[in-house]
């Protein structure tokens, strides 16, 4: 069932792709700049999805992504600046920082045995107040900063006949991420074990395993992610940072967990699909003619109405069964 739901997704995927590049070209639009721009924006949710995917299957819903995501970016940029370097930025601002808050997320949400939706909005709502408190005490600065343009990190760039197609590394670390993360579920002990905490936690104890440390690794191991994704889109993307910079993607990474069903690939490949609709979005706003002819705003709500119809489209879909429950042992 598995591997057929993956495949029905590529069939369909694939040809629908190539069907509206090809008609977005008779509007001007260059398919490898769009390209461009949505494997940058999926980036980011590919991670955070992949990550949110391997929390749920534990047993924990982290909601918290989004503050994940604010406080990443700016501990990325300043740990970048401190190092002299971007990719010490992701490191350490964005995968150890990350990791710390979902090890902290975690460890309240199994030996704290809190509300773990509560406990994440939460974190969303930290994530929003400390982003300008952070700025103001590293730049002095609450809304805005510019950082050296040779923190930023630096694209592969692929010929293509007269073209060059700028890929990020760090789109290849998260699609090896999605790799490593669905042979970690489904072919190895550990990922059996992660399952089984979030499906039959009881089980799994009985068997002599911890459930509430499996699950804190799962946590850790989503904040990690995230935290990458957060530190990804001022240094590998934006080149700069904004208090309001993750603009609600922590939400939309979640819907792409939801959509997939808690599947690592198909958690991909929706993350595509989302972040095709905002470089779709970009580029709409920066190609002349379109730019002209369809209302600005309009445009940026393109990644917000996609991912509402997916999830207003999504069927049925089986969550883990303790999925969001503390284990309490009998």
């Amino acid at each position: 069932m598995k591997k057929f739901r993956r495949l029905r997704s590529f069939m369909i995927g694939a040809p629908l792709l190539v069907i509206v590049l090809y008609v977005l070209g008779f509007l001007g639009i260059e398919p490898i700049h769009l390209l461009e721009t949505s494997f940058m924006a999926m980036t980011p949710l590919i991670l955070a999805a992949i990550g949110e995917t391997l929390n749920e299957r534990s047993g924990i819903v982290n909601i918290g992504l989004e503050g994940i995501f604010l406080v990443t970016s700016v501990t990325g940029v300043y740990l970048a600046e401190v190092t002299g370097n971007g990719i010490g930025g992701i490191i350490l601002g964005g995968a150890l920082i990350g990791a710390l808050i979902g090890f902290f997320f975690g460890l309240i949400s199994t030996y704290g045995r809190a509300a773990q939706v509560i406990a994440g909005m939460g974190l969303n709502l930290i994530g929003l107040g400390l982003v300008p408190f952070l700025m103001m005490a590293f730049w002095a600065f609450p809304g805005i900063h510019i950082f050296d343009p040779d923190l930023r990190i630096k694209t592969i760039d692929i010929i293509m006949g007269d073209h060059v197609f700028r890929l990020s590394p760090i789109t290849l670390f998260a699609v090896i991420c999605v790799i490593l993360v669905d042979a970690l579920l489904y072919r190895t002990l550990l990922g059996i074990r992660i399952q089984a905490a979030g499906e039959k936690p009881e089980a799994l104890d009985v068997a002599g395993f911890n459930v509430n440390l499996t699950r804190l690794l799962a946590s850790t191991i989503c904040g990690g992610l995230t935290g990458i994704g957060g530190a990804f889109m001022p240094l590998g993307w934006f080149g700069g940072l904004v208090k309001e910079i993750t603009a609600g993607r922590g939400f939309i990474a979640l819907a792409a967990t939801v959509f997939s069903g808690l599947d690592p690939v198909l958690a991909a490949i929706s993350s595509f699909i989302f972040g095709f609709s905002e470089g779709l979005a970009f580029t709409f706003m920066v190609t002349p003619g379109v730019k002209e002819a369809i209302p600005y705003y309009f445009v940026n709500m393109i990644p917000y109405i996609v991912t509402i119809l997916a999830l207003a489209f999504i069927g049925s879909k089986r969550f883990p069964k303790a999925l969001g429950k503390p284990y309490i042992r009998e």
